[in-house]
């Protein structure tokens, strides 16, 4: 039985791979408690493996925030970019040489707050401390693999759909948990998801190949599609509805008391975010990989 060594095991994304890889091969973990086989910081730690994994899939990272200040736009690039280098290294130090290394990205590295079928060939504008973080990890995984003769996939992942998924989904469903949660009226934007058990369940395919590739589930639902789902699956309903001007009002507000550093939820950045349609085109996965995703809603 081949191994594969998953960082972030421990995370939403992490155990879903964990659990279905599971069925196929010998999993190792690497993480920051004593859940896992391999305990280590890789923010600041170079990981001592005493077994070379045939496979690796570097899960492990920082996502789902705003940084407040310096100290947390730094935390991106420690845990993301400065410990895509250490497990990079730690691979170094041993014996053999893996057979291929997998990296989950993300779309953010795009820069892109609407768009239509963006491919993996347009140019990465993420400008954000997370988005840099992740071009210069990409980046590095490349370089080190071509220079260690290690076949490398990276998969870019828009809004990752499952059961306890953290990030905005996670937010909507424990709003509407809640009652907490409004409408916008008229919202029918577009978004690409994918679901972490389809991520999971490509693994095997990638074996002998390489390259950059979006994952989505090919279907993009609208915003008033993923809510209404996630409604029925929580088994409450949504009973707020707010027409767009008054989301666009409320939203000016919010500008105003986020500038004197109150929290509020809705401003405008974040309701251009939500009204805006932003899609990824995965033909590439399809034609390459063999992608055949089922539909996240």
């Amino acid at each position: 039985m081949k191994s594969v060594l998953i960082t972030g095991a421990n995370g939403f994304v992490g155990e879903t791979l964990k659990e279905i890889l599971s069925q196929q091969f010998e999993i190792l973990t690497l993480g920051l408690n004593e859940r896992n086989l391999i305990v280590c910081n890789l923010s600041n730690e170079i990981p001592k493996l005493s077994k070379t994994p045939d496979y690796v899939i570097h899960a492990a990272g920082k996502a789902h925030s705003i940084p407040k200040n310096d100290k947390e736009a730094l935390d991106f690039h420690q845990i993301n970019y400065q410990g895509t280098l250490n497990l990079l290294e730690g691979l170094t130090n041993t014996n053999n040489t893996i057979s291929q290394f997998i990296f989950l990205s993300t779309v953010a590295v795009y820069g892109m707050e609407r768009g239509e079928n963006i491919a993996e060939d347009w140019p990465l504008k993420g400008d954000t401390p997370y988005a840099k973080s992740k071009i210069m990890a990409e980046k590095a995984v490349v370089d080190w693999c071509n220079n260690h003769n290690v076949r490398y996939i990276i998969l870019r992942l828009p809004l990752v759909v499952g059961e306890k998924a953290p990030g905005n989904l996670g937010a909507i469903k424990r709003a509407i948990l809640k009652g907490h949660y409004f409408r916008i009226e008229g919202n029918h934007a577009k978004k690409s998801v994918v679901l972490a058990e389809d991520i999971a369940a490509l693994i095997p395919n990638l074996d002998g190949k390489q390259g950059i590739f979006n994952l989505t589930d090919g279907i993009n639902p609208s915003f008033f599609q993923i809510e209404t789902a996630i409604s029925k699956e929580v088994n409450k309903p949504i009973n707020w509805t707010l027409p767009m001007f008054w989301a666009k009002t409320l939203a000016i507000f919010g500008d105003l008391l986020t500038s004197i550093k109150i929290p509020f939820p809705l401003t405008s950045d974040k309701l251009m975010k939500l009204t805006s349609t932003l899609t990824f085109d995965d033909r590439a996965a399809r034609e390459t990989l063999g992608w055949q995703p089922k539909s996240a809603f």
